[in-house]
């Protein structure tokens, strides 16, 4: 998640909680998964819960899917929410972050070809010269948003080694750029950073989706055939040092950044940690976590991948609780390691979205199952929680996945 979509979802949070009524006001739109307000995330939920239902064999209603298509704008590019589809997109409110998602989506279900040519042709027209994305075409390219749209053109089979700017250059070199080698810190080496005030710092987040990138992968990854351990180059001595990254390939460059991703959740006990505002110690980071097990799976570290799954499934009711997009997160990411999201420490992540959204069209007789975890969560939610409970635990979660690892990386050694 880019550092813009992750701040204006914190407001957006913050502001439910200081006037919960406001929550129960809003109407989500009909097909729509979630209920909180999609202003920021309409489409960036959407495409992520039907890519999560379809690797869980469940086909989505043709409502859910009629709604992401039509948000599509006149000139290919998805803004985050249109509130009102009968009028014309604004070009500024279009980005990156949600055409990606919403078509990788739509190539996974297939049949909407024209949809899909049209987005990826805006894509193609708004990258930088550098070769990468930003969130707002216009503005620096950042990993995060060219990871999502590398994705994309995967799964609109388009080879992103042949997608070049006007300069000539490709998704990867940008991604290049953000990686940090032989000059940095040998504790920093491999991970890449994300930019902010003109200076580059050291990112979790960021090096997950630039290792999955640099894999040709979107957010479904198959469990790898054979497991394989990453490796990065070793850095000598004198004026060659830098050239042992410089020379890398993209899935080298991918694979080193693995290295450094697998160590950080090996440190951390099988998950990450950041430092939200106002907070004196790092919190778990779920999202960035289901993140790096998909970007590990794609680069074949399955051990480590599973292990940081494991973590997840026993950890992470609080934060997925009635968020279309982190259970999401959790169905692709057990999907990647060969896990059954049906079963995660014994909730069934696939019935919980399935009940957030219009009912599916067809799904696998296991999606009607109540577990014992979704029962009692069920009546946490009716008894001893308030809406204000989980509402303060969104804002939580935003925060985690939004400012805390965007600011604290380098201090935090997640």
């Amino acid at each position: 998640m880019s550092l813009r979509r992750a701040a204006a979802l914190l407001l957006v949070a913050a502001a439910t909680v200081l006037t919960p009524a406001t929550a129960s006001a809003a109407t989500s739109p009909a097909g729509l998964y979630g209920s909180a307000d999609p202003t920021y995330d309409g489409v960036w939920r959407q495409g992520y819960a039907l890519l999560a239902l379809h690797t869980a064999g469940v086909t989505p209603s043709a409502a859910a899917v009629d709604w992401l298509t039509g948000q599509q704008c006149a000139d290919g590019g998805f803004p985050s929410f249109r509130a009102d589809t009968a009028k014309p997109c604004v070009p500024k409110a279009e980005d990156t972050n949600a055409t990606g998602i919403a078509l990788q989506a739509l190539a996974v279900l297939g049949g909407h070809s024209a949809t899909v040519n049209r987005g990826t042709a805006w894509l193609t027209a708004v990258q930088n010269p550098d070769g990468g994305w930003p969130y707002n075409p216009g503005n620096p390219s950042d990993p995060d948003s060219t990871a999502v749209v590398v994705g994309a053109l995967a799964a609109a089979d388009h080879d992103p080694l042949a997608t070049r700017s006007r300069t000539g250059r490709t998704p990867f070199d940008a991604l290049h750029g953000f990686q940090f080698g032989c000059a940095a810190k040998p504790a920093d080496r491999g991970s890449y950073g994300y930019p902010m005030n003109g200076k580059l710092s050291v990112n979790a987040k960021a090096t997950a989706d630039a290792v999955r990138a640099a894999e040709g992968a979107g957010f479904v990854v198959t469990p790898p055939p054979a497991a394989s351990a990453p490796a990065a180059p070793a850095c000598g001595d004198g004026r060659n040092a830098a050239d042992a990254y410089a020379r890398l390939a993209p899935k080298a460059g991918g694979a080193a950044g693995a290295v450094w991703l697998a160590g950080q959740l090996t440190a951390g006990g099988g998950h990450l940690t950041a430092l939200t505002p106002g907070a004196d110690k790092p919190t778990p980071d779920y999202g960035t976590t289901a993140d790096a097990v998909v970007a590990l799976a794609a680069g074949g570290d399955s051990g480590t991948a599973k292990a940081a799954y494991t973590w997840l499934a026993g950890h992470s009711t609080a934060w997925s609780h009635g968020n279309p997009a982190a259970l999401s997160q959790l169905i692709l990411a057990a999907h990647a390691t060969g896990a059954d999201p049906h079963n995660a420490a014994g909730a069934d992540l696939v019935r919980q979205l399935t009940n957030l959204g219009p009912a599916p069209a067809a799904g696998p007789a296991k999606a009607s199952v109540t577990t014992r975890t979704d029962q009692a969560a069920h009546k946490s939610k009716k008894s001893s929680s308030g809406p204000g409970t989980w509402l303060i635990v969104g804002v939580i979660f935003v925060a985690s996945i939004g400012f805390g690892f965007l600011l604290s990386a380098r201090r935090r050694q997640s």
